[in-house]
């Protein structure tokens, strides 16, 4: 009997599992993609839009061509899930499924603090990362804040590399001296869940580039009129060009959904990404984790890769009537752009016992080459033909864990 499979999200863990199902199922069986938008930007590339090393257009893929893959895309808005009734509510009709994978991502709850997006730009929108693009070129001396308005936040480092990157186009525009460049998080240290060597790491580059942060920064209050940031332990910081990360909250059909946990994110399996409902599994950054030392799973394009293809796989197996053994290992990795041609690397097994594992390679120009390599793969991988896209989506998990991977991409481009 044919099987109807639905994913919510065309984002890294959507598009990956949609490949992923199409390429290991007969085409009786319908893989249905929903999506708001008609296109996928590729966010990791955002940043590069902040400095004028992309344009639009060229993170940017239309969805159409899924149609020609035998991925049926439907553009609508979800509106609700009904995980009993096995159905999806949207803007454009009911879809009704026998498995269903949720990759919706984390919403930008920019409503939540109004006078901060007044205020300031945050590179975590395309409109926004075109729009700071300008403004910090036109600015020729002041204070610049990098704010984190809340916890949690998707990918990690990219706080820390907006910093980075703006200290990199002040100097080559020979004006960071007159240039105050701070950083605010609440976290405890940047990046914690990766541990104290990385978190120490990575405030040595930001001391060395004369980045000011600091730790525990508890946001209250941004004032527009005084252009001042004010924070929960009374002190204050003023700013001429605000950058900010939003608010992340659960997307409001999740939230309202018998799906939900804390929070309004999915908890889910650890190893198989399984929810509490039948034939349900929820990747990426709407889906929530606990590791072993109490912090959740970060919210990274790189851990909806594989637990994509871990759903993918299991479902298709289920479908198929064999043995569903495939299973998330926890393993994760990012790069760490700093600027001037070079980046970090930093990479480890999140579902170690008794705490993560990670490492932070020192920054180099290999290592962002390999991000740029990434980002043609991707784009790539998405408008080419099925079989392509599948081995370009199976050549990044290799890259992704060896060497090995990486010379085989450059070969396949």
């Amino acid at each position: 009997m044919a099987a109807t499979v639905v994913i919510l999200g065309a984002g890294i863990g959507g598009l990956v599992a949609a490949h992923e199902l199409r390429r290991r199922l007969e085409r009786r069986h319908r893989i249905v993609l929903v999506d708001r938008e008609a296109e996928h930007r590729f966010q990791a590339s955002y940043l590069w839009v902040m400095m004028g090393w992309r344009k639009p257009a060229q993170i940017t893929r239309s969805l159409s061509p899924l149609r020609e893959k035998g991925i049926e895309f439907r553009q609508a808005a979800v509106e609700a899930i009904d995980p009993s009734g096995r159905t999806i509510r949207t803007d454009n009709g009911s879809l009704s499924y026998d498995y269903l994978v949720v990759a919706l991502g984390a919403a930008l709850a920019t409503d939540e603090t109004p006078a901060l997006a007044a205020a300031g730009l945050t590179p975590y929108t395309l409109d926004g990362a075109q729009r700071l693009h300008s403004a910090w070129r036109e600015l020729d001396g002041g204070s610049v804040a990098v704010v984190i308005a809340d916890l949690p936040f998707r990918c990690p480092a990219a706080p820390y590399e907006t910093a980075l990157l703006l200290d990199t186009g002040f100097r080559k525009r020979g004006v960071r001296d007159r240039v105050t460049l701070s950083l605010f998080t609440p976290e405890p240290q940047p990046m914690p869940v990766a541990g104290p060597a990385v978190g120490q790491a990575l405030q040595s580059i930001l001391e060395e580039r004369r980045i000011a942060y600091t730790l525990d920064a508890k946001l209250a209050n941004v004032d527009p009129q005084s252009r001042q940031l004010e924070f929960q332990d009374g002190s204050r910081a003023g700013f001429d060009l605000l950058v900010y990360v939003p608010a992340h909250r659960s997307p409001t059909p999740v939230g309202e959904s018998s799906l939900a946990g804390a929070g309004g994110w999915i908890p889910v399996d650890a190893r198989t990404l399984r929810t509490g409902a039948d034939n349900v599994y929820a990747i990426g950054d709407v889906a929530a984790i606990k590791l072993s030392n109490g912090m959740m799973l970060p919210k990274a394009g790189v851990f909806a890769h594989e637990e994509a293809a871990v759903v993918a796989r299991r479902i298709a197996a289920e479908i198929e009537g064999k043995e569903a053994a495939a299973e998330f290992g926890g393993w994760g990795a990012c790069f760490v752009e700093i600027g001037g041609g070079k980046a970090a690397y930093g990479s480890g097994n999140f579902l170690q016992d008794p705490e993560p594992a990670m490492t932070l390679e020192p920054p180099t120009r290999s290592w962002h080459m390999n991000k740029v390599l990434f980002e043609k793969a991707w784009l790539a991988a998405i408008a080419a033909r099925p079989s392509v896209s599948a081995q370009a989506f199976r050549a990044m998990d290799l890259w992704q864990r060896t060497a090995q991977g990486q010379r085989w991409l450059w070969r396949w481009l």
